[in-house]
């Protein structure tokens, strides 16, 4: 079986993820990475594991399609500690590989304050992939509360 690597720019863009964000998660050790010279190398495995599920395949534009509308929205949860903010935005990056097109529909952001113990989320893109994702962070800062 062919090995593929990504290089951090690639993931973060597979991802829709900061580069800075992807960084950290090599450093972290929640993603695997080799070290040639001085950058990384993701394998598509390791890349894999970290969404739950198969990278997508880039869809192409559908030929004369109609109206198309997006949602651009911000999510704060405050009172959250760092590991329960990693694991809220782990799990709803990841999620998105989940669904067909996930990932291409909607791009979402987190930045965690720790000295707030707050949380930001921010959701750009479809509509239906963005209610999807809002109700997937509601229904884990419900299940934290009970």
């Amino acid at each position: 079986m062919d090995q593929q690597y990504y290089s951090v720019d690639q993931v973060a863009e597979l991802l829709d993820l900061h580069v800075k964000t992807v960084r950290a998660y090599i450093r972290d050790g929640r993603l695997r990475a080799t070290r040639i010279g001085k950058q990384y190398r993701v394998r598509r495995q390791d890349l894999e594991e970290f969404t739950g599920g198969p990278l997508p395949r880039p869809e192409a534009p559908a030929a004369g399609s109609g109206r198309t509308a997006e949602a651009s929205t911000v999510v704060r949860v405050d009172g959250i500690g760092p590991d329960d903010a990693s694991r809220l935005t782990t799990l709803v990056t990841s999620s998105l590989f989940g669904a067909p097109g996930g990932a291409a529909k909607v791009h979402v952001q987190a930045v965690h304050d720790r000295e707030r113990a707050s949380l930001k989320v921010v959701v750009l893109g479809d509509l239906s992939a963005t209610a999807a994702v809002l109700e997937l962070i509601d229904v884990m800062v419900n299940e934290e509360r009970g």
